[in-house]
């Protein structure tokens, strides 16, 4: 090798040198290496309409309920059963992200109602969530003696009472929508005197595809609609935004049962 082309290698190499021990004096004197770039913040979905005002209450008919009485903007998204406990947790979850508002009928024999009741005592304590009676056990009342009828109504009643401080009256909802005079009669001296059933449903009580669940959504999210839904299966769980967009595209306001109707005094 050429003594000039020794030289010239030496003075590299002492330039590299050089530049590793710039860097290695800027951590020793303490210098913050660059921070990492902030991450995108995270998607929000906007609070859903609010309920109507006070003044705009209706009182509360006797008889069965099927629908919101009066004109309005308000749809009642009612919430059957809760066999899944995951499904009810992520209702809570919907209700506290959109502002939703909704009408739980609580199956008390589902260990669901237990398991979620640190994240929706709050809700039903602010009056988001309104909880009401859907039996103990689902069974069809009118096939039980009237003692037997009151045994269903008094022990979801007792569960309510216990761990969400409220009795679900005056609502009850026959499970299946099956009642009659007899049964009726039972639950109103336990003072549960509005049977409730719907008119429109998401058809959710057994597994069904996200489309078609979406397309019942479609069909029956109308003003003035009292819809069921179920807490089930995990199809309902994964179309809340669009269940959200197509209440806000049709300018409606999701209500509890309690938003919209005074009881008689």
């Amino acid at each position: 090798m050429h003594r000039r082309q020794f030289i010239t290698m030496l003075a590299a190499g002492a330039a590299a040198l050089s530049g590793c021990s710039t860097a290695g004096s800027a951590t020793a004197a303490g210098e913050a290496p660059p921070a990492p770039p902030a991450p995108p913040p995270a998607p929000t979905t906007p609070p859903l309409l609010p309920p109507p005002a006070a003044e705009l209450r209706t009182t509360l008919s006797p008889g069965t309920l099927t629908a919101l009485p009066g004109q309005g903007t308000s749809l009642a998204l009612t919430v059957d059963d809760g066999t899944n406990s995951d499904v009810v947790a992520a209702y809570v979850k919907f209700a506290k992200d959109t502002g939703a508002r909704f009408t739980f009928f609580v199956t008390a024999v589902y260990d669901s109602w237990t398991a979620n009741r640190k994240e929706l005592r709050p809700l039903v304590d602010s009056g988001q969530i309104q909880l009401a009676n859907h039996t103990w056990d689902h069974p069809d009342l009118t096939k039980l003696s009237s003692a037997a009828v009151a045994s269903q109504l008094q022990r979801t009643r007792d569960f309510l009472k216990n761990q969400y401080g409220v009795d679900g009256a005056p609502y009850f909802r026959p499970p299946y929508g099956f009642h009659n005079a007899a049964v009726d009669r039972v639950a109103a001296d336990l003072g549960y005197t509005v049977p409730t059933l719907w008119y429109g449903s998401l058809s959710d009580s057994q597994v069904i595809t996200e489309d078609y669940l979406l397309e019942c959504a479609r069909k029956y999210f109308n003003p003035q609609a009292l819809v069921i839904g179920h807490a089930n299966h995990p199809p309902v769980t994964h179309v809340y935004p669009q269940l959200v967009d197509i209440v806000k595209q049709r300018g409606l306001s999701m209500v509890t049962l309690d938003d919209v109707l005074v009881r008689r005094r």
